[in-house]
């Protein structure tokens, strides 16, 4: 990427990059947005969860919040087709605050190490220290992006939410979507807008999975909810939407390239899908069709454009309509939604991570979630694949364990 200057204008501050190429169309930033679409009278509130029953799910499925969140992905998604992570970005200066936020958040990484577990392969608890350092920060670090001082609450909400679980020392797709509802909700606040969609991927949403990818890797946070080998990924979703919207019209890489290995070494620096892949490589045993037989069957379509197809309904699914993911959503007055229960959700989690709930006739009664499946938040804690890795190699003995 060229040199960045700061210019200044009457209106604004804005950053440029020197050599630009063509490809520059498809992934700038407007230098100046108003909170127009804010007004004095907003009142603000700190999000907490509303969706509680299969029949709040359902009515959420057809909200505006529903309709904003999903069209915001998809917004993304168009914007980074045919692009590559290289391609070169003209940053506002609020983007810019943003990287900024990224980069010290995974400098409290840095500053807490993860201490002396070694016979665990369960999640680090010096998570829990990094967990309240963003905690205690968040509203500070939201201070110079240039939003109602009154809003800072109810996004930084969203932003202490999206690096996982304190209790639990988890991180999986819900955690993901705090990322998303907290730029969505920048939007709403008119600091970011449709000339940022590029570039909120190529560079944002980019850094915070670096950012997480290292908080993974340093504290073996365990898989919320994993699927195991039938699902994308143990973490994440979006860094395949987004990646297969990326490689769409490519040449020369096809979904089935993910099985060659040098593809994924030359071309995984520029592709968020080919950079998963590369990742869950270098955690997991065995081949894609043994560890990751969902990833290997998709890399039968012959389009990337029909993989990015399939993954924005598969989003929809598997992540929207999913209950226990989604009964830890939150809802302010930016994003809204009233569930049909009055019961307090904010605090159902004991010590020990597992669930709070009435004992009824002998059973485990939630006070959250009905109507579906057994809550994946209550079930058995599933240890990590790169605590296993680690621990193998501590030992010095990589264990062939496909399913981790």
């Amino acid at each position: 990427m060229g040199t960045i200057k700061l210019k200044k204008s009457a209106s604004s501050f804005f950053f440029t990059t020197v050599n630009r190429v063509p490809q520059l169309r498809h992934c700038y930033s407007s230098f100046f947005f108003s909170n127009k679409n804010m007004t004095s009278t907003t009142n603000f509130v700190i999000p907490k969860r509303e969706i509680l029953t299969k029949e709040d799910l359902e009515r959420f499925q057809e909200s505006q919040s529903y309709s904003d969140f999903f069209s915001f992905i998809e917004r993304l998604n168009e914007s980074v087709k045919g692009q590559k992570l290289s391609t070169e970005c003209v940053l506002s200066l609020i983007l810019v605050k943003i990287l900024e936020i990224l980069d010290t958040v995974n400098k409290y990484r840095i500053k807490l190490p993860p201490v002396n577990n070694e016979k665990s392969r369960f999640g680090n608890p010096a998570f829990r220290d990094f967990y309240d350092q963003v905690t205690s920060t968040a509203e500070e670090l939201h201070k110079n992006l240039e939003i109602p001082e009154e809003s800072i609450p109810e996004i930084s909400r969203y932003f202490v939410e999206s690096w996982g679980n304190r209790t639990r020392i988890d991180y999986g797709t819900g955690h993901e979507a705090n990322f998303i509802a907290w730029l969505l909700c920048l939007e709403k606040l008119g600091i970011i807008g449709p000339n940022d969609y590029s570039s909120l991927v190529l560079r944002i949403f980019k850094s915070y999975l670096e950012v997480m990818r290292n908080l993974q890797l340093n504290y073996w946070l365990e898989p919320a909810g994993s699927h195991g080998v039938w699902g994308l990924d143990d973490y994440h979703f979006l860094p395949f939407l987004f990646g297969s919207a990326q490689l769409i019209g490519h040449k020369y890489i096809r979904p089935k390239s993910i099985h060659d290995k040098d593809v994924i070494e030359e071309y995984s620096k520029e592709y968020l899908y080919l950079a998963c892949i590369q990742f869950i490589n270098s955690i997991k045993t065995a081949t894609l069709s043994w560890n990751s037989p969902m990833l290997n069957d998709i890399s039968g379509v012959k389009e990337w454009k029909k993989v990015n197809e399939g993954m924005l309904k598969m989003y929809k699914a598997e992540v929207l309509a999913k209950l226990p993911i989604m009964q830890h959503f939150m809802f302010g007055s930016l994003i809204s939604f009233k569930g049909s229960s009055n019961m307090e959700t904010d605090n159902y989690v004991n010590e020990n991570g597992s669930c709070q709930g009435e004992e009824k006739n002998g059973d485990h009664v939630h006070i959250h979630a009905f109507g579906q499946e057994f809550p994946d938040c209550c079930g058995i804690k599933i240890p990590s694949a790169i605590g296993a890795n680690q621990m193998g190699i501590r030992e010095g003995t990589v264990r062939r364990l496909p399913f981790d």
